[in-house]
């Protein structure tokens, strides 16, 4: 997938909401994006799904912060997906989340 931009939207379980648009070229990746610039530390609880929103081609998604959490920390199946989970990693700064 190319780079495309993104509106990611964090709400926390108080109603607070954080947007952010990011490029990226996952959409896991743009998920990590975001929770980089506005949550601070990675958390697996204390967030509502997080919303995502591609601008071109025109698609939403919303992802559970759990199931983002469980994917950076399963065994790749292929170099793609290798590669796919160090570069989140990288933009984390964590080696391996739990």
């Amino acid at each position: 997938m190319t780079e495309c931009l993104c509106r990611v939207t964090i709400t926390d379980m108080e109603g607070g909401g954080h947007v952010i648009e990011v490029k990226a070229s996952s959409l896991f990746e743009a998920v990590a994006h975001a929770i980089k610039t506005k949550a601070g530390s990675v958390a697996t609880d204390g967030f509502r799904p997080i919303k995502v929103v591609v601008f071109e081609p025109k698609a939403e998604y919303e992802v559970k912060l759990k199931d983002f959490m469980a994917w950076l920390d399963r065994n790749s199946r292929s170099p793609r997906e290798m590669m796919d989970r160090l570069k989140i990693r990288e933009i984390l700064g964590v080696k391996k989340m739990r």
